[in-house]
């Protein structure tokens, strides 16, 4: 397997050998300078090649795909088969899809080509409507794909590109048996991107049954997603949690804030609490209907709502600029998932703020997370509901906690030895 260590100074768009129309499109979007993934992507997908990358979205990743697709698409036009598509794009989140969808929508306006998306949680008809005369690009999750191939709707046997997208989200939310069956249906002869934003053994084990002679691409740019955001802690008894969060709240530098639960009940539940004390604020998880969870969000996006409140399957993917704090109402039971929820902000190389809130019980959660970020997230006493909980963990002084809530402090922690286990990567410049 070839590795690909991108170093390339590429300063445009234009120097990426895409076609006019695209370049054109980019322009027209405003975009004119790659994100490092992009540099490293395309110019290998142009060439047909099989790519294994280690991305999270928000790096640029979407784009990085999207447009060699579009271009080789273009070049090698065909006549479309009825209920077929030329391309798949399969994401484990309907939000995802949606983004993917618009984002080729975006950069191939100005193409005769034609696009659709389909997912569940909504009706069938004009999705399968959507692609009844075929498609060039159809974006999908598993779930919905599927029940639309049970019902003879749509036919991948003539599929040219493959795209498995946050493939650790997938093995996350239990699609993995669904890939499988998916993978059966396509034909042996076509071309496969593969995208993770961690590589475990069992990920690694996929890719290696899907890609033939891939290029590897892990961009590691110089400051990472947990170096630039402000971290804490606060030591809270669990009964008491609403309680702090609503202290919190009341500091309006919070302006734009991502609250994260572990339990789509717990969601709702710190929602009440929230509209109670006239705090603006929305739920989005799997319980929520489509329309309710795009509603939230645009709410969310335009300043409508202050706070969301979000589990981590239905935030995963979501990509909003602005969020100034994220709080972990409660804390992960999985490492990697607080790298994904507090990425949410520190958007663009900007700095973020992150506070999780720790009860007796979560305790081992944080440090297998200061293990996995090879950083010691310190404690801050300084709030009413401060637990006297036995913490090793270095606390902050009443002025360095005031600083970091308020945006003003240092970095994001105390740092660990250099032999952490994992670099997650940071997101890059590009909100698509």
């Amino acid at each position: 397997m070839e590795t690909e260590i991108q170093m390339t100074m590429t300063k445009k768009f234009s120097d990426l050998n895409l076609s006019e129309p695209l370049q054109k499109a980019l322009d027209e979007t405003g975009y004119t300078i790659p994100t490092p993934i992009q540099v490293a992507a395309i110019p290998h997908l142009l060439d047909g090649k099989d790519i294994l990358g280690c991305a999270q979205t928000g790096t640029g990743k979407t784009a990085a795909f999207a447009l060699p697709i579009l271009h080789n698409l273009i070049l090698n036009q065909r006549k479309l088969d009825h209920r077929s598509a030329r391309v798949l794009v399969l994401t484990p989140t309907r939000e995802l899809a949606i983004q993917i969808h618009e984002s080729f929508c975006t950069y191939g306006k100005h193409l005769r080509l034609k696009y659709a998306v389909v997912f569940g949680g909504v009706g069938q008809g004009p999705q399968v409507k959507s692609i009844a005369t075929g498609v060039d690009v159809l974006i999908a999750t598993p779930g919905r794909l599927l029940d639309l191939i049970d019902q003879r709707y749509i036919n991948l046997s003539n599929l040219e590109v493959f795209v498995l997208d946050e493939a650790d989200r997938m093995l996350d939310m239990g699609f993995i048996h669904d890939i499988r069956r998916i993978l059966k249906l396509l034909p042996p002869r076509r071309h496969n991107l593969f995208f993770s934003a961690t590589m475990p053994p069992d990920i690694e084990k996929l890719a290696a049954t899907m890609l033939t002679n891939p290029v590897r691409i892990e961009v590691t740019p110089p400051a990472t997603t947990v170096e630039l955001i402000q971290q804490s802690v606060m030591h809270v008894d669990a009964s008491k949690k609403r309680d702090l969060l609503r202290h919190i709240l009341n500091d309006p530098k919070l302006r734009r804030v991502i609250v994260f639960t572990r339990t789509k009940h717990g969601a709702n539940k710190v929602v009440e609490v929230l509209e109670k004390n006239r705090i603006s604020s929305a739920a989005i998880h799997g319980n929520k209907s489509q329309g309710a969870r795009q509603r939230a969000l645009e709410n969310f996006r335009e300043g409508q709502v202050r706070v969301l409140v979000a589990t981590d399957i239905a935030a995963r993917g979501i990509d909003i600029d602005g969020v100034t704090h994220v709080i972990n109402f409660e804390v992960p039971n999985i490492a990697e998932s607080y790298v994904h929820r507090i990425g949410r902000t520190a958007r663009a190389g900007a700095a973020g703020i992150a506070i999780s809130f720790c009860d007796a019980n979560e305790k081992s959660f944080i440090r297998d997370i200061e293990k996995l970020i090879g950083l010691t997230i310190p404690v801050n006493t300084d709030h009413p509901y401060h637990s006297v909980a036995v913490s090793n963990s270095p606390t902050l002084s009443k002025g360095q906690a005031k600083a970091i809530i308020e945006g003003r402090g240092g970095g994001g922690g105390h740092r660990r030895s250099n032999n952490s286990r994992h670099r997650p990567a940071s997101r890059g410049s590009s909100r698509h």
